[in-house]
C-alpha cells in the first residue's frame, strides 16, 4: 500500500505516518521538514501545494493507493492562505488524484464546515470555515471514492482509542492521536465511501466505529 499525505509535516499527518510506516509518503513544502517525516517512518517528497501544477502532483501520486488531504494554512496565517491552502490545495490534490487514477481520497475538514461561519468569530476563522466548506463541496462533485472527516476541537492529549464517528455528533474535542487512528482504519477497511463524518472522543473503539460505517 502507498498512501500520499498532503501536509505531511502537520500534527495529524505525522501521527498517521507513524501508523502507516513505509506505506506513507508525506508531501512537505519546507525541505527542513523532510527529516521529521522520515523519522516518523515515512518517505518525504518536497512539493509546494500553492505552486505545483496538477500534472506535477499527479506524477507524485502515480501508482498510489490513496491520497489524504491533511494540509492546512495553520495558526497565524491570514485570510488569503486559508483559501490557497485549505480550499485550493485540496482541489489540486483531488485534480491530481483524478489524473493519476487514485480513487481513494480522505479529506480532513473541520466540525462547523458545511454551515455559514458562526457569528462572533474573527474574519480569519470565518475564512477557514468557508474554505473547508468549499473544499468539501468540490470533493463531493468528483468521481472519487472520497470520505470527509470533520474532527471537533483538536488536542495533543494521548489518544484513548475511543471515539464517536457519525454524520452528526455534539460538539466536543478529540486527540490528534485518535484522528490519525480513524484515518488509518478508514484506509485499511476502505469504509465510509461517499460519507461526511464528524469525529469527537466517545465510547466506541476506533475499529468498531469504522466497521459500523460499512
Amino acid at each position: 500500500m502507498r498512501i500520499i499525505i498532503a501536509g505531511g509535516h502537520g500534527k495529524i499527518a505525522l501521527r498517521l505516518e507513524r501508523l502507516l510506516g513505509s506505506a506513507a509518503v508525506g508531501l512537505v513544502r519546507n525541505p527542513a521538514h523532510v527529516s521529521d517525516v522520515e523519522a516518523a517512518g515515512a518517505r518525504a517528497v518536497v512539493c509546494d501545494l500553492e505552486r505545483a501544477s496538477a500534472e506535477e502532483l499527479a506524477a507524485v501520486l502515480d501508482g498510489a493507493d490513496a491520497a489524504v488531504f491533511a494540509a492546512g494554512a495553520g495558526p497565524g496565517s491570514g485570510v488569503a492562505r486559508k483559501d490557497t491552502v485549505d480550499r485550493a490545495a485540496s482541489a489540486l490534490l483531488a485534480d491530481a488524484a483524478e489524473r493519476a487514477g487514485v480513487r481513494r481520497f480522505l479529506q480532513i475538514s473541520s466540525m462547523g464546515a458545511g454551515k455559514p461561519p458562526a457569528g462572533g468569530r474573527d474574519e480569519v476563522w470565518a475564512a477557514y470555515i468557508t474554505a473547508k466548506t468549499q473544499a468539501e463541496v468540490d470533493l463531493r462533485g468528483r468521481d472519487l471514492d472520497w470520505t470527509i472527516v470533520r474532527p471537533g476541537g483538536l488536542t495533543d492529549d494521548p489518544g484513548t482509542g475511543l471515539v464517536r464517528l457519525e454524520p452528526e455528533v455534539p460538539r466536543g474535542t478529540v486527540p490528534r492521536d485518535d484522528v490519525a487512528a480513524v484515518l488509518a482504519e478508514l484506509l485499511r477497511e476502505r469504509a465510509a465511501v461517499h460519507r461526511t463524518l464528524e469525529l469527537v472522543s466517545g465510547d466506541t473503539p476506533v475499529a468498531e466505529a469504522v466497521a459500523a460505517l460499512r
